[in-house]
Parts: C-alpha cells; structure tokens; sequence
C-alpha cells in the first residue's frame, strides 16, 4: 500500500471536492436569486417547430419593462431569456396534458404566450400566473398586452 494509490486516491478527492463546489454554487445562486422580490419558480419551453419541446427548469424575476428568465442549472448570474413586457401577449392557460404534467412544477398551470410572433410556454404556479397577468395588465398607457 504505497505510492499506487496515491494518485487514484487524490484524484477522487479532487473530483469529489469539484462535484461540492458546483453544488455549492447552484445553491448559493439559487439563494440569491430567490431573495429578490418578484422572482418565482417558472419552466419554459418553445413551441415553433425547430424547438425539441422540451421543459426548462427556471426561475423568472420581474424588472420594470421585462421579465428576465434563468436556468436552474447553470451558474451564469445572466438571464437566459430577457422578455420585453411591451412584446409579451398571453395567449390562453391551461392544465398541464399527459406527459407534461411530469415535467413541471406540480400543481402548476401552463400558460402559452407569443411574443414577437413566436409562441412559448411558462409553467408556473396559478399565484404566480395572476401575478404576471396583473404585470402584464398594469404596463404604463399604450402598452398593455390583452391577456387571455
């Protein structure tokens, strides 16, 4: 039992202390992301046809004239999706269908969105779903989106 090992032995250890910082760093952005006001747990997913369809874990915060989307799983602190509130129009709402229901937050409903003409979905809870159709409906004069 000699110097075999010790290689190995510090590469596990370097690999297991890596795995806990990128843990850590998912936490601690999540924890301060989620300490802003107007943030809520909201997945997205795309609905033209050259988008695979398939759910995004995120977190949404609301600023004065856009909704800024972030991924779950990144430590970018830089929104993925910025959404102009002038260009965001609520299409309809509804329950999430078969396969779906799986992949969002539980409990949630899903709200299908166009904006710029190109159609999305954000799943989030129906308290969160009043908040952004209140957001949506109070934009200064001349900029309210109609809401479904």
């Amino acid at each position: 039992m000699g110097n075999e090992f010790v290689l190995p032995l510090t590469s596990v250890v370097v690999l297991v202390l890596l795995v806990a910082l990128l843990l850590a760093a998912f936490v601690l952005r999540r924890y301060m992301m989620t300490r802003v006001v107007g943030t809520f747990d909201c997945s997205l997913r795309g609905t033209d046809p050259q988008d695979t369809g398939s759910w995004m874990a995120g977190v949404a915060r609301y600023q004065s004239d856009r909704l800024d989307w972030f991924r779950v799983f990144t430590v970018s602190m830089r929104p993925a999706r910025s959404l102009a509130r002038s260009r965001l129009e609520i299409i309809e709402r509804r329950v999430p269908q078969g396969p779906e229901a799986r992949a969002v937050i539980p409990g949630c409903v899903v709200v299908r969105c166009e904006y710029d003409g190109t159609g999305l979905e954000l799943a989030m809870t129906d308290p969160a779903y009043n908040a952004l159709a209140a957001w949506l409906e109070s934009a200064p004069p001349g900029q309210q989106q109609p809401i479904a």
